[in-house]
């Protein structure tokens, strides 16, 4: 067997039997079904899991990750985690989480740079990935990053991009019914479904929020 696969093998089995061992009717319950009250749209790198850096448990954040955390409106894979989330599941919070020294961010960095001098781009438009970003180095392109100084531009990028997608999110049909179905008949309240942007600080493990916030109140303000 390859060793780091009996390495995953090995410690998932000592993490199950401690898990067990500290709460015998955890993994029970969760066979029974889910209901996270959180959706993370998140990026792929490894140095961010979501249950890691929030100290979650098995069950409590239902999650999609891609790369440079997008959120694309033609994406079937996203709308459907987030039509599932939001209209089965039932989350509230739906978290578009982006984190600094992000390497998809540094991609479309370069690739606006090699756009506006003519050089050839660093990942090509026409294969998978420089079509999945193309949306990211197209935001990059219209950002004033000349008022800045050089060595925040990754940062002001990756603030950028976690809030273009929080706007993409709201823009959503399943966002939007949520929204006008936060209020009931004769002012009943019913769930509200609230959408935030997040970075994560790869250098101090800190969470940091963009003040973003958009739910169904805000829309009727």
């Amino acid at each position: 067997m390859f060793p780091l696969l009996s390495s995953l093998l090995s410690a998932n089995a000592q993490w199950a039997e401690r898990t067990n061992d500290a709460h015998p009717n955890f993994f029970g319950q969760c066979a029974k079904g889910q209901s996270p009250k959180v959706l993370w749209i998140g990026c792929a790198d490894s140095r961010v899991p979501e249950s890691v850096v929030t100290n979650a448990k098995p069950g409590d954040i239902f999650v999609h990750r891609n790369i440079a955390n997008q959120f694309h409106l033609h994406d079937d894979s996203a709308l459907s985690v987030l039509t599932y989330a939001v209209n089965v599941v039932g989350v509230e919070h739906v978290v578009i989480v982006g984190h600094t020294h992000c390497g998809g961010a540094v991609a479309c960095m370069e690739a606006a740079r090699a756009q506006t001098s003519n050089s050839p781009p660093p990942i090509s438009p026409d294969s998978p990935l420089g079509r999945w970003l193309a949306p990211l180095v197209n935001l990059v392109t219209k950002l004033d990053l000349k008022t800045l100084p050089a060595e925040t531009h990754l940062d002001a990028i990756i603030e950028a991009n976690v809030k273009r997608q929080v706007e993409n999110v709201c823009a959503t049909d399943v966002i939007k019914g949520a929204w006008a179905a936060a209020m009931g008949d004769e002012g009943k309240e019913k769930r509200q479904v609230w959408v935030h942007g997040l970075v994560y600080d790869v250098a101090s493990g800190r969470l940091k929020d963009l003040n973003v916030s958009r739910g169904p109140q805000a829309q009727t303000e």
